[in-house]
């Protein structure tokens, strides 16, 4: 029988419990939205006692699925004050699955000051005093956390941001060669984690008993198909595009269709973008080693392998990971055209424990106030170093780009519900804009990557730059990605299953071999319909209506070079999203 864990931090209580039979079918993403829907009054304080923080691993993460290392974390959000989910790679949930654990929820508040950790092994759950951890950045706590209890445990922390309780606090887990570099970064539910008084979860697997398979025989079909659709399509393959470059391959991808957001979305193109892209990245990298650096795995199991580490001059590893959204926040939002400033800024929002989308779009906005030029990446340095000091600059910075928009009166702010939106221009590729306008996760082009068909051609080329039925293409993308975040699938197999039907049939038999159901494909898009209808029936609760569906004024008058067109998608439209669940 699966469980959960409960972690009272009121009480400083641990306890287990099976996992009521309402839940037995929901995993991942599904089962943190259940809980905080049925558990979280939706009007509470994202930082007070009511809230609660939910981890879960999807249904088929901790087996033989390829690339399904996944971790779901949900809470009510401080960025956005609505319901989150954000999701990483890490062996984390693949020692949690296979412990037999479903879910964790932490609830309540200390009622004194004071940091601790939950230890998680075969013989039970433990709380004990963190405070040694507390006040450094994650390269230096990494070590010590090895140190204490093995080289072989799965963590997950928060920094210095999240002890801060900064809205832009992103949730670290450890990769496969140890790094605290793999976030659950959206939506500020470190902060919460803080708020909470946990700095640290550790899981020691030894002796677990693995995720219990209910058919076999089922399960390895899908597993074949779903590996066979990964090494044939163009993008996952290996020494494809994600393998050679990375995410950030779409850099000049984006950039030559428009769409790359420039110097906090004032442009579409950005004249330093080959210098930052993901060819760079593998030239530099080649050059620097002497030889081909082919990227590798985030976490166990992963045969995409799309995770890169950028090198020093010297040959020394700088950061991994510079992923796409990272690059770009950092470079073209900030004008900043020099892998090495991306890799000094991207390894300090890993060290502070920052979602680097938001930390770049709240740069970049400081950059628009005049705090700091365009390009001037030292300056940028310093300003994330505010956040981690926790000065007054840096509570400002930390909280993101619409709280420093607000405080230096700056109009041009580009987020959705309070978050700041990821590396798509709206005005240049509709679909995203309707999902960063509709989802329920504020501005999360993983929400419903609408990309793929507009940008990349999967599943079929659709005129990025065209309004017309963008509303039906984001819901469908939103319904399908709601089930991927549940199943433990990375959402990069979404590329696979797309083009090749038997990729998506072997999904669903993954999924109903491990849970023993009989689902079709109209079984799983009502699974994410159904997920879809619980998050946004919390946001109706928490006050959040159809009015907060919309992209910020500034796009719908101000032209976007080199097209010169503005968000045009009309509101009944993005109304519609919804509307028709």
């Amino acid at each position: 029988m699966p469980k959960m864990i409960r972690v009272n931090m009121s009480e400083l209580s641990v306890a287990y419990q099976d996992l009521p039979e309402k839940y037995g079918n929901l995993a991942g993403r599904a089962l943190t939205s259940t809980v905080i829907c049925d558990e979280v009054p939706a009007d509470c304080h994202p930082l007070g006692p009511n809230n609660k923080v939910v981890i879960a691993p999807g249904i088929v993460t901790g087996t033989s699925a390829p690339t399904s290392s996944r971790i779901s974390v949900g809470a009510k959000s401080p960025l956005t004050g609505g319901i989150k989910e954000a999701n990483a790679g890490s062996r984390f949930p693949c020692q949690m699955a296979r412990m037999g654990i479903r879910a964790i929820v932490i609830e309540g508040q200390p009622k004194e000051k004071g940091y601790w950790a939950l230890k998680v092994t075969m013989d039970g759950a433990t709380l004990e005093p963190a405070d040694e951890f507390v006040g450094k950045g994650l390269y230096a706590t990494a070590p010590l956390i090895y140190q204490k209890y093995g080289d072989k445990v799965g963590f997950m922390t928060v920094g210095t941001s999240g002890e801060h309780k900064m809205s832009m606090a992103g949730v670290c887990f450890n990769d496969t060669e140890g790094r605290p570099s793999r976030f659950a970064g959206r939506g500020g539910l470190g902060a919460v984690i803080g708020s909470k008084g946990l700095k640290l979860i550790v899981l020691d697997d030894e002796g677990a008993p693995g995720v219990p398979i209910a058919n076999k025989e089922l399960f390895e079909a899908g597993r074949k198909k779903m590996i066979d659709a990964l090494m044939e399509h163009a993008i996952t393959k290996p020494k494809g595009a994600l393998n050679s470059y990375g995410t950030a391959v779409l850099i000049n991808i984006l950039n030559e269709a428009g769409g790359l957001p420039t110097r906090n979305f004032s442009a579409g193109t950005f004249e330093g973008a080959a210098k930052i892209s993901g060819e760079a990245l593998f030239e530099g990298n080649k050059q620097r080693l002497g030889k081909e650096l082919y990227n590798h795995a985030c976490s166990p199991g992963c045969i995409i392998r799309c995770s890169n580490t950028w090198h020093n001059a010297d040959g020394t590893e700088m950061v991994s990971c510079q992923e796409y959204e990272s690059i770009w926040a950092f470079g073209a939002n900030c004008g900043i055209d020099s892998l090495d400033a991306t890799g000094k800024l991207i390894w300090l929002c890993n060290d502070i424990g920052l979602d680097t989308i938001e930390a770049g779009d709240a740069v970049a906005v400081a950059m628009e106030a005049g705090l700091l030029k365009f390009g001037d990446a030292p300056g940028a340095v310093k300003l994330l170093e505010e956040i981690h000091k926790g000065s007054p600059l840096g509570h400002i910075i930390g909280n993101g780009a619409e709280a420093i928009g607000k405080t230096y009166g700056v109009v041009r702010v580009p987020t959705v519900k309070g978050q700041g939106m990821p590396a798509y221009e709206p005005r240049a590729v509709k679909g995203i804009g309707v999902t960063y306008a509709t989802s329920t996760m504020g501005a999360d082009h993983t929400s419903g990557y609408t990309i793929a068909p507009e940008i990349l051609g999967v599943s079929g080329k659709v005129d990025a730059l065209d309004p017309a039925g963008k509303g039906e293409l984001s819901r469908n993308f939103q319904a399908s990605t709601a089930f991927i975040d549940s199943s433990g699938h990375c959402l990069f197999i979404a590329f696979a299953i797309l083009d090749i039907p038997s990729g998506f049939q072997g999904l669903i038999e993954e999924c109903c071999g491990v849970l023993g159901t009989q689902w079709s494909a109209n079984d799983v898009i009502a699974y994410g319909m159904d997920v879809m209808r619980k998050e946004r029936a919390f946001n109706e609760a928490a006050g959040m209506g159809k009015h907060h569906d919309r992209l910020p004024e500034f796009m719908k008058y101000e032209q976007l070079p080199p097209h010169n067109g503005v968000f045009d998608v009309p509101d009944e439209v993005l109304d519609s999203v919804y509307g028709g669940l």
